[in-house]
């Protein structure tokens, strides 16, 4: 049995390093959001609702199109935030975040300096945009680039993002095998909310994956 990951500490907590980090007045925003969908214990529910369908065309798209990083605070914006959110020790200049540690809950890589971490969209931009965000405005698409609500935003290894790609969990899983029921949880939070499409072999590859999970009330 794997269990839900630990990787997106209690809000309480969040909130209390940033407001020890912020005796400047100058500290990245970080949503404090209801329970998110992924642990409330109804991800199978979830799944089934999904609505399968073939994979788009990319034809007209570009990462123009999914406006971000937006403004959070004072000359600091949503990466910031995660950062800020994800990491420990967090060390501030003005509202950037400068320094801290981070471990990426894709391959277990401890990372030190924030230009070594990435900000990595779980339901890539692309894969929205082939599952029905070419439909959406450029200001939705913003929101989906920059959602902080649900769990659509992880700081990782660049190393994992690159590897992974715009590719769905039928072509790319996490190396960290314990860390896979907690990302489809999380890819089908994102897609349920947002009224995104699977593919049939991205659908089978999320069942599999959340085979024998078991989920925690509370993190």
């Amino acid at each position: 049995m794997r269990t839900r990951s630990g990787a997106r500490a209690g809000s309480a907590a969040a909130l209390a390093a940033a407001l020890a980090l912020g005796a400047a007045g100058c500290v990245p925003v970080v949503d404090d959001p209801e329970t998110p969908p992924s642990a409330a214990g109804n991800v199978d529910q979830q799944l089934g609702e999904l609505t399968v369908a073939r994979a788009g065309s990319m034809k007209g798209y570009s990462r123009s199109h999914f406006p971000h990083w937006r403004d959070t605070g004072k000359n600091c914006d949503v990466r910031d935030s995660v950062l800020q959110r994800d990491g420990e020790g967090i060390k501030l200049s003005g509202c950037n975040v400068v320094g801290g540690r981070w471990e990426s809950p894709y391959d277990g890589l401890v990372l030190t300096d924030p230009a070594d971490v990435d900000i990595d969209h779980v339901v890539p931009l692309a894969n929205a945009w082939r599952s029905g965000a070419d439909e959406w405005d450029d200001s939705k698409r913003g929101d989906f680039a920059n959602d902080l609500t649900r769990p659509q935003l992880v700081a990782v290894s660049a190393r994992s993002n690159r590897a992974k790609g715009d590719q769905d969990p039928s072509q790319w899983k996490p190396p960290n095998k314990s860390y896979w029921c907690q990302y489809a949880a999380d890819w089908v939070a994102v897609k349920h909310y947002w009224r995104l499409t699977v593919t049939s072999a991205e659908k089978a590859a999320l069942t599999d994956m959340l085979e024998g999970c078991t989920w925690s009330s509370k993190p």
